[in-house]
């Protein structure tokens, strides 16, 4: 049929813009309110879930470069690095000046803040049955044929989405 037809396969990419049902707004828009104190403490599942995030922005840079090749293929768009969601809310929490200590062990687990305040708790509810350990993509194609590679780091696009929660009146602050 003579079509340019090529197709991303994009492992998770974030943004300030992503729903706040998906853990990683839940964290950033959490540790916005807590820092206001909006908010007395968040509730997440699995914390050690390994995830391989990237800036959507980054990504919607890689579909533009994939519609410019001069031949259609199919990518892999990921950044090729993991972190846990462990991870995501130390970074987090630490952006807004309540850096996280962790104690306890399994869902007896907390994090907490220089005070000692719960800041963070496991809760049942948010596990998965069949949740995948760990998710990471190889997006060396791109980076080959397109010379595509991420720019903004994951400690930077956490900030990011802190950064707009904070920033964002509709969400954390009074009206």
């Amino acid at each position: 049929y003579g079509m340019f037809a090529v197709n991303g396969i994009l492992f998770n990419h974030e943004s300030p813009r992503r729903g706040e049902t998906f853990v990683t707004r839940k964290i950033s828009r959490a540790a916005a309110a807590i820092s206001l104190g909006k908010q007395d403490s968040l509730s997440l599942g699995n914390l050690d879930s390994y995830r391989d995030w990237g800036f959507a922005g980054d990504y919607v840079d890689a579909m533009w470069r994939m519609l410019q090749a001069d031949t259609p293929e199919d990518f892999v768009i990921a950044t090729g690095e993991t972190h846990t969601v462990r991870e995501f809310c130390e970074i987090a929490f630490s952006r807004v000046g309540l850096p996280i200590t962790w104690k306890g062990e399994g869902l007896d687990e907390v994090g907490c803040d220089k005070l000692g305040r719960t800041l963070i708790r496991i809760d049942p509810r948010f596990f998965r049955p069949a949740e995948v350990d760990t998710l990471l993509g190889d997006a060396s194609k791109a980076k080959e044929v397109l010379g595509w590679q991420p720019q903004v780091s994951f400690q930077q696009l956490v900030e990011m989405m802190v950064d707009a929660d904070l920033e964002n009146p509709g969400l954390v602050h009074d009206d």
